[in-house]
């Protein structure tokens, strides 16, 4: 079964740091961009980051620019986003997924993420 999961979530303080981890089963990550993307309480889910099939393209949100960064191991099929510097308005469940046939696709159960004091 093709799946992405989700990990590394959990609760910080303002400040803290946290590594999220997009691992792929049932199929290689290798041939595909990846998008992470949160979801916030009574919020629309937006794009946080994404990443080109090669790791060397990535994009950011504004809102995250130079306090995240996307990154990718082919060999383990995982992808990572290490958020730095965490905000409260950073509270959201993150959910990873694939860039296939024009749109987004393989959604796992996400990760949430709290930060508050």
């Amino acid at each position: 079964q093709r799946q992405l999961v989700e990990s590394g979530g959990g609760w910080v303080q303002p400040g803290e740091s946290l590594r999220l981890s997009c691992t792929a089963s049932g199929f290689t990550l290798t041939y595909y961009a990846i998008g992470w993307f949160r979801q916030a309480p009574g919020k629309e889910r937006e794009g946080v980051s994404c990443v080109g099939v090669s790791g060397d393209t990535t994009g950011y949100a504004d809102s995250v620019q130079g306090r995240f960064t996307i990154s990718r191991d082919n060999a383990k099929n995982t992808i990572y986003l290490q958020m730095n510097s965490l905000k409260p308005e950073d509270t959201a469940v993150y959910y990873c997924a694939v860039r296939s046939g024009g749109s987004w696709a393989g959604w796992g159960q996400g990760t949430q993420v709290t930060v508050s004091s």
